[in-house]
């Protein structure tokens, strides 16, 4: 079995954005799920998935973590770095 890669973690100006728009309870549900994304971004209590749809349209694989339950985070993978786009609902998706 493969070790996952050791990643580096980034997130874009747009997440911190929504991130620090988002209510108390919400900012606490994403920091204990962080905990978690750092250590193993498909960690399997997080349900990563694939976006089709965000994949096709950015030329990249975009995943979602899930952080709540109507509460995402959205990232892709270029090289050691994990980027992490934006966070909200399942409009995220859109």
């Amino acid at each position: 079995m493969n070790p996952r890669p050791a990643y580096k973690f980034k997130a874009t100006p747009q997440f911190w954005k929504r991130f620090y728009a988002l209510p108390p309870a919400s900012k606490e549900a994403v920091r204990t799920a962080w905990r978690v994304f750092k250590l193993d971004p498909f960690a399997p209590g997080l349900g990563t998935h694939k976006i089709h749809g965000l994949s096709a349209r950015s030329g990249t694989t975009v995943y979602s973590v899930v952080l709540a339950p109507d509460l995402r985070a959205v990232f892709h993978i270029i090289g050691d770095t994990v980027w992490t786009l934006d966070i909200g609902t399942h409009a995220l998706y859109r």
